[in-house]
């Protein structure tokens, strides 16, 4: 059994025992949270696809992990005008582990 949830503004495929990287949440690591934006669920034998919800279906995780990825370095340049900016980012995450996905 699978979800597809949306958290963050993006949608996620979560397989119970599986871990994904979300945008950053504010929850301690090692808290249990409740994904309850479920766009679909599919089993073996149904799918159920919300509207754009599926009410009462809940996805659990655990915060495994609140980290920052790679750096992202871009470079702009303007030829001939001396002109160069190097600029890094790291995007915060949190690592979840999927515990369960319920369909009420």
């Amino acid at each position: 059994m699978y979800a597809v949830v949306e958290t963050g503004g993006k949608q996620y495929r979560a397989l119970p025992g599986q871990f994904i990287d979300v945008e950053k949440l504010p929850v301690a690591v090692g808290e249990q949270i409740t994904l309850d934006r479920v766009l679909l669920v599919a089993d073996d034998e149904q799918i159920v696809i919300g509207q754009p919800l599926i009410e009462g279906a809940t996805v659990r995780a655990t915060v495994v992990l609140q980290d920052k990825q790679r750096k992202v370095i871009f470079f702009h340049y303007v030829p001939k005008k001396r002109q160069r900016k190097k600029r890094g980012h790291r995007q915060p995450f949190t690592r979840l582990r999927i515990e369960s996905v319920d369909l009420a």
